[in-house]
């Protein structure tokens, strides 16, 4: 289906969702005579361009103090700028690892476009969000015991399968950043994080500004272990300079542009 007809299907869908208050794949993909997975590949842009939630087997409404929160339409531009300017340092048929987390759940719909990939992840979140993009990452999972606090799969088990494969790049965020450290994390489970990175010829850090200075203990990645920081411009040029003189190449997106 061309371009012009993809929006027109889009619009139409958006149509019926105004009307009905909610809308299913299995209806919509009968409706318009076309797969469930480029409904739900409809449902993911519209998603992503803050107009529908998605639900078990279809869609809402984006409730209206979700339209009206500027602090979180402005969390999800920085995330999204963020993971564009990670997608670009995915190449055609590269093996990638994708941690749990919702930063680097952005990164998904910028992998629509990439060809050949392979894809480990140790969320059930991030593996069912591949399954629906229509160019088919292959899908590896860890496996492991499963942490509800990280809601992501944790343990021997997961480091062991990990241990097993080599990758070109781990793509992980943080709940904080120290400048002499590294990342930190609130969780105490990390292990799997260093074996993420451990196996991984490029670790890239997706995280926003404001996780810098935050007083968390537990070190995930120390500065040696990470390539590559994608973060926002409300990280400051001096802590941008600091970072990099641990060996790190720091980018920094402007949600705004």
């Amino acid at each position: 289906m061309n371009k012009r007809n993809t929006q027109q299907r889009r619009h139409l869908i958006m149509t019926e969702l105004q009307q009905q208050g909610e809308v299913s794949v299995e209806q919509l993909a009968e409706r318009f005579q076309t797969s469930e997975v480029t409904i739900r590949k409809d449902l993911s842009v519209l998603e992503e361009a803050g107009l529908l939630l998605r639900r078990y087997g279809g869609a809402v409404l984006v409730p209206q103090d979700f339209v009206t929160d500027s602090s979180l339409e402005q969390v999800s531009k920085r995330k999204l700028a963020i993971a564009k300017a990670a997608a670009s340092l995915i190449k055609d048929h590269y093996r990638i690892i994708i941690d749990s987390g919702r930063t680097t759940a952005a990164l998904l719909p910028e992998l629509a476009h990439k060809q050949g990939l392979v894809v480990m992840t140790n969320s059930l979140a991030v593996a069912n969000a591949l399954r629906e993009l229509e160019n088919e990452p292959t899908l590896l999972m860890t496996g492991g015991s499963w942490d509800s606090q990280s809601e992501s799969f944790q343990g021997q088990l997961a480091e062991q399968v990990l241990r097993a494969y080599d990758f070109d790049q781990l793509f992980i965020g943080a709940d904080g950043l120290d400048l002499a450290r590294g990342t930190t994390t609130y969780n105490e489970l990390y292990s799997l994080s260093r074996v993420m990175a451990e196996v991984a010829r490029e670790v890239i850090v997706m995280v926003e500004s404001d996780k810098l200075g935050r007083k968390i203990h537990n070190l995930e990645l120390p500065w040696q272990s990470i390539k590559v920081l994608v973060t926002d411009t409300g990280l400051s040029a001096a802590d941008a300079a600091a970072i990099e003189q641990q060996g790190v190449s720091v980018i920094r997106v402007d949600a705004e542009a």
